[in-house]
């Protein structure tokens, strides 16, 4: 029920913490009522439902039995949403994960921008067993939000949530894909229709709220604002300029904000967890390396030590207990204690250090990741803070406020606070935040209250300018403005200067970039900017097919229409130049990738293009062409003819013949070599899968062909040639869709002869090494699937060993492929198990090393360092590796990939795929 002609009864704001998640509101319809905080009935023992302000943002997933069902009993019938029977969400669940290892989900709103994973697969908790439910940051997140809404309207059953005024609060530096993936969550969560709105802003509205009565005085000496927000998972800055108006109001506008960093209170956890773990080793023979599970268990029992020696007369020291696991779970527990001067030197020191203004940050991809999470490479926040301001010139703040729990603790107030003064050569003047745990949903409310003219306002619009890349041959570093910083929210501008012919039922994409930082006025809408000039960050691409009624297939030109919406997401339309009625939404590609390359359009595609189009169609086209065999089969040669040899095809060419390839697919079946030259190009044309923003198109496309096989199924060469096109895109493809080659290869392996003859024809057959290719490049299969065809391929090392022959050189490949720790396009919570690794390693170390150099190929990347505990192999095993590497003289850089987090160079990228990848397209991982 909403309240009077259908409006709200109340405006809610939501604070979605990594750690935790906080609810406040106001009546909708008294201006005067004031801000509350929402208490949330949950779990806080088994079988004991309390209220509390907070609700820790942690889900655990018990064993079966392991609760009773009494134990679970909320004051309202709960579904998880994502699916987990008997989950358990909030206090108890944080109490439950610091005894029971491996069952907690924790940080899954710092999972929600790591691109590099599949972030709605089910893939938490992290490096958790087999038996243990898995969900996705996306569900998670739901989840949370979920069981807010089931306690909102347990209350108020009345004003159910979802018809209330929601605000939602998000870092300030999500990027549009973390946006739209915290957008999804509410929906999953049954919230709909919700606005979005900065946490360092919302930190700020709650003091404007707060001061009202007092602001005028309160700021007439501030002209800027630095609002520095440390959370649990992430760090946010962000800048507020602070002007007057002709009676001497304040008049607030957000200037500028910060890159994404994941870094915050769970890294501070995490620092003295590893030194805790240290010390409980000291008294262990041969040390002790806790898994993953233990070191997250550790973490949740150091945060607790953490708050009590930083918290306002704290003791001198704390103890903390590690529980042993099973029946040892009191005889095997450990013990370490810390002091309170020793937490302070290593959270002080180590992530507030004294530097100087002209310091910055450290840059590069091989940052600490741990439970699978890429934290920032450098921990200092102050250099961060050094290098933010460095960005975005101009007077530095003379005034502070800060956010964020870990702010609790005077000392880290007191540095950031010293740091400024140092830099700015003045003291600098402290807003006071009374309670940082909640300032950030309260602050919603307020943000709420001063869209509806009854709170004061900070302006400023969008937080950063929007570029279209140009993408002109040899101007790849030109991007045209389309959304200056400071754009009012829900302002469509279009970019009528600039039309684009596009065809309708074909698919169209566009590369965005934004600025990081801009100092003085703002780009232009129209003003053309060097990429390579300033500090700006690649978007996902905007891609969309351009749908009409009846089959429409004409060209039309369309312009570029964009805004900032009110939820605060960026929407991009393509829209008819003729009928502006005619729009079409462009969405973010937001499929996790790993491919890092300049854009598409921007690089010159050879002027020769249309000759090579010429000779597909001359082979393939519909109109029949006299055409020798001879000629079918030098059709690749007559390609590098005119373009040049094929290795130097960068990507925009190659999926430029592939699209014609595939335009032309009915081709291939007029003859066996008509097939197989066909799919050797297509294949090749496409390799890996994706690199392009229309690559999932056109995987689509081709996808659409599997079912149907091979027209010459009976011609050997044709059926290699098949299984080598779907090995080449394999990356490609989704988990369904390498399950369902998976199938083919179990068959065409196992079949005995009497299923053999009862094949379909449909089923196309393939060797062994055709097989062994195309199971190890299927990376998107549950590590347990990989686990077997790696028990294949030490069967097939084995009868070698039996008869005498050296270890196959293809097996130990498809090895080293299918048991990698790092993956090329999978994601992580995919890869084979670190014990079952560490079987096919003990096979491995007993092969002469000297004699079979892929063995130690294979070895190198089985070991390779990646620095999450679930994935990486034991330390003892791992110097084991390592010494015989350095024994047989082996590449510097396999030595490197097995004791340090590294990157591949081209040589073993190479080698590892099978084939080069395009010129352009890197992998990183």
């Amino acid at each position: 029920m909403r309240g009077a002609a259908g409006k709200p009864a109340f405006l809610v704001g939501i604070d979605l913490g990594t750690t935790n998640t906080v609810v406040a509101y106001a009546d909708a319809n008294d201006a005067q009522a004031g801000i509350q905080l929402f208490a949330i009935e949950q779990l806080v023992a088994p079988g004991e439902v309390g209220a509390r302000p907070l609700l820790p943002s942690l889900r655990y997933h018990p064993a079966a039995g392991e609760l009773a069902a009494g134990d679970l009993q909320l004051p309202w019938p709960q579904q998880d949403v994502a699916g987990v029977e008997s989950a358990v969400l909030g206090a108890l669940a944080r109490q439950l994960g610091a005894q029971v290892p491996g069952r907690l989900v924790s940080s899954a709103k710092s999972w929600l921008s790591h691109a590099n994973v599949d972030r709605q697969a089910p893939i938490l908790p992290w490096g958790a067993d087999s038996d243990v439910a898995k969900v996705s940051p996306v569900a998670a997140s739901a989840s949370y939000l979920a069981y807010v809404r089931a306690a909102w309207n347990h209350r108020f059953p009345g004003s159910p949530l979802e018809d209330q005024e929601l605000v939602l609060t998000i870092p300030a530096s999500f990027d549009e894909g973390a946006r739209a993936l915290t957008l999804a969550s509410a929906r999953m969560a049954g919230l709909p229709t919700l606005r979005l709105v900065e946490e360092p802003q919302a930190a700020f509205y709650d003091y404007l709220q707060r001061r009202r009565a007092t602001l005028r005085a309160d700021l007439a000496d501030t002209r800027r604002i630095l609002v520095c927000d440390v959370g649990g998972g992430t760090t946010d800055f962000s800048l507020i300029d602070v002007g007057f108006d002709d009676d001497g109001e304040p008049q607030l506008t957000r200037s500028s904000v910060g890159n994404h960093l994941i870094l915050g209170g769970d890294n501070m956890d995490l620092a003295l967890a590893h030194l805790v773990e240290t010390r409980m080793a000291a008294g262990n023979e041969g040390g002790m390396k806790l898994s993953a599970a233990r070191l997250s268990q550790l973490m949740e029992r150091c945060r607790a030590a953490k708050e009590l020696l930083l918290s306002h007369d704290a003791p001198e020291s704390a103890t903390v207990t590690l529980l042993g696991a099973g029946s040892r779970l009191i005889g095997g527990s450990r013990s370490a204690d810390v002091t309170r001067e020793e937490v302070a030197a290593m959270v002080v020191d180590g992530f507030f250090p004294k530097v100087e203004l002209t310091e910055t940050a450290k840059k590069g991809r091989a940052g600490i990741v741990e439970f699978g999470l890429p934290y920032a490479q450098d921990a200092a926040i102050t250099r961060h803070l050094a290098s933010f301001l460095q960005q975005h010139q101009g007077a530095l703040p003379d005034t502070l406020l800060l956010n964020g729990g870990v702010f609790r603790a005077d000392a880290l107030a007191r540095r950031l606070a010293e740091t400024l003064a140092h830099w700015r050569g003045a003291p600098l003047t402290i807003l006071h935040n009374d309670n940082p745990d909640v300032a950030v949903a309260r602050g919603a409310v307020a943000y709420a209250l001063a869209r509806r003219g009854q709170a004061p306002r900070i302006g400023g619009g969008s937080p950063r300018s929007y570029f279209l890349v140009l993408g002109e041959a040899g101007k790849d570093n030109r991007a045209v403005c389309i959304l200056p910083r400071g754009s009012a929210s829900g302002e469509e501008i279009r970019l009528t200067e600039r039309l684009f012919a596009l065809r309708l039922g074909r698919p169209v994409r566009f590369h965005l970039a934004t600025s990081l930082a801009e100092a003085g006025t703002p780009p232009q809408l129209g003003e053309i900017v060097d990429l390579d000039a300033g500090e700006y960050l690649r978007l996902p691409p905007l891609a969309s097919v351009l749908q009409a009624e009846s089959g429409d297939k004409r060209e039309i030109t369309v312009q570029l229409a964009t805004v900032m919406t009110e939820v605060g997401t960026l929407e991009v339309h393509c829209v008819a130049e003729a009928d502006a009625s005619q729009r079409w939404l462009l969405e973010f590609q937001l499929r996790a990738g790993k491919e890092e390359q300049g854009d598409d359009e921007a690089q010159a595609v050879s002027p020769r293009i249309k000759e090579a189009v010429e000779k597909i169609e001359r082979i393939f086209g519909g109109k029949a062409q006299k055409v020798e065999i001879k000629e079918v089969r030098q059709l690749r040669q007559h390609l590098e003819r005119g373009l040049g040899g094929r290795e130097s095809w960068e990507t925009p060419l190659l999926r430029q013949l592939f699209d014609a390839l595939m335009l032309r697919a009915r081709g291939r079946r007029r003859s066996a070599e008509h097939e197989r030259v066909w799919l050797n190009l297509a294949g090749y044309c496409l390799r890996p899968g994706y690199g392009d923003a229309l690559d999932p198109w056109r995987m689509e496309q081709l996808w659409a062909m599997f079912d149907a096989g091979a027209q010459h199924h009976k011609v050997n060469q044709v059926c290699a040639e098949w299984w080598t096109l779907w090995r080449r895109v394999t990356g490609g493809l989704n988990s369904e869709q390498q399950l369902r080659l998976l199938d083919d290869f179990a068959f065409n392996l196992q079949a005995d002869a009497a299923q053999r003859g009862s094949r379909p024809v449909t089923l196309v057959g393939g060797s062994d090494d055709d097989m062994l290719r195309l199971g190890a490049s299927l990376e998107r299969i549950p590590g347990a699937y990989k686990a077997e065809v790696g028990a294949w391929l030490l069967q097939r090392l084995d009868k070698a060993n039996k008869k005498g022959e050296a270890a196959d050189t293809n097996t130990l490949w498809a090895l080293a492929r299918v048991g990698a720790r790092q993956p090329f396009h999978g994601s992580a919570h995919e890869v084979v198990d670190s014990a079952t690794v560490a079987d096919w390693l003990a096979v491995l170390l007993a092969l002469d090393w000297k004699k079979t150099e892929p063995a130690a190929f294979a070895a190198a990347h089985l070991a390779r360092m990646t620095g999450d505990r679930s994935r990486d192999i034991g330390d003892e095993l791992r110097a084991n590796v390592l010494t015989r590497l350095k024994a047989v003289g082996a590449p510097v850089l396999w030595q490197a990939m097995v004791s340090e987090v590294t990157q591949l160079d081209e040589a073993v990228t190479r080698r590892m795929l099978g084939e080069a990848l395009p010129p352009g397209l890197k992998l990183i991982g």
